[in-house]
């Protein structure tokens, strides 16, 4: 294929096409009618060589080589509309754009109040739409432009990303007022007694649960929850207990009848971070929007 002679404009196409995954919804993002868009697919297919959707049901399927090309295109395509129209076009006041981020409930409850109370000020119009955040970096997500950017907990990144440190956390255990085990302080032989609620967030194994493998211990859970907010319930109505994050601990603590403890041996803190594609950090709502949120991180 002769790339000098590509019509630039098949790329919008299959972008839309890519994002609804449906020729008639992809013609009205686009303002063109379904036989130029469908036309377009079709010259698509012929100079790529390769089906790009293919038709399950009522909704077209992307094939592998087409999701490799959806976030490399969808990143070129928003350069050269910041290029375009200038950087100092980006108005958070007027802006409408749409922003997708994967986290946890837990990190949605920290960071969201503030920066919702933030857009509602100087960007009335931002859209956000919150995802469900993986255990591990979701990079095919993020490569495809399906995610924007993340928030949480992470270990080794592909040098394409950029992270920005976000907030410090340590964990506390939270058990019910007046729980019969925990009438004074909490030793590691309560907390080897304490029957567990255990937040995996789709972990196989939590912080907790590696210190003490380390050492020949294990605790006791009995039950497992992807959700923090469901876990602090669970324990304020039962004789279960919890380690939670200490600054969500601390606002459960606050509106449910739970006593928080310090953990019986040093865990240390772990970082939460920021991270999405360099390349996209740079565009000015990208930038506006990770500045918020790491002002929110600061708070």
């Amino acid at each position: 294929m002769n790339s000098s002679s590509f019509d630039l404009n098949l790329l919008r196409v299959l972008d839309a096409l890519l994002r609804e995954q449906n020729v008639s919804r992809a013609a009205e993002r686009l303002a063109l009618s379904q036989p130029a868009v469908s036309n377009a697919l079709a010259r698509l297919r012929e100079l790529l060589d390769d089906p790009l959707l293919v038709r399950i049901g009522r909704r077209m399927q992307p094939t592998p080589r087409a999701l490799a090309l959806e976030g490399p295109i969808r990143a070129a395509l928003q350069q050269i509309e910041q290029t375009l129209s200038g950087a100092e076009a980006f108005d958070p006041g007027q802006s409408r754009q749409q922003f997708r981020i994967a986290l946890t409930d837990y990190v949605e409850q920290l960071c969201m109040p503030g920066l919702l109370a933030r857009l509602g000020d100087m960007a009335p119009g931002l859209r956000i739409d919150v995802a469900h955040l993986s255990p591990s970096l979701p990079i095919e997500e993020l490569d495809r432009g399906a995610l924007d950017l993340v928030l949480g907990r992470f270990d080794e990144i592909p040098a394409r990303f950029v992270r920005h440190p976000w907030r410090i956390e340590t964990l506390q255990v939270a058990v019910r007022k007046g729980h019969p085990l925990l009438a004074g302080d909490l030793d590691m032989e309560k907390f080897l007694r304490l029957r567990h609620v255990w937040v995996h967030g789709g972990q196989t194994r939590g912080m907790v649960d590696q210190w003490l493998a380390g050492r020949g211990q294990s605790r006791q859970i009995v039950y497992t929850t992807p959700n923090y907010l469901q876990a602090a319930h669970i324990v304020a109505g039962s004789d279960l207990g919890v380690v939670l994050p200490t600054q969500l601990a601390r606002q459960f603590a606050a509106l449910l009848p739970i006593q928080l403890f310090d953990l019986p041996f040093e865990l240390g803190p772990f970082h939460l971070e920021l991270v999405c594609l360099a390349q996209k950090s740079r565009l000015p709502a990208f930038a506006w929007l990770i500045e918020q949120i790491l002002l929110i991180g600061k708070g």
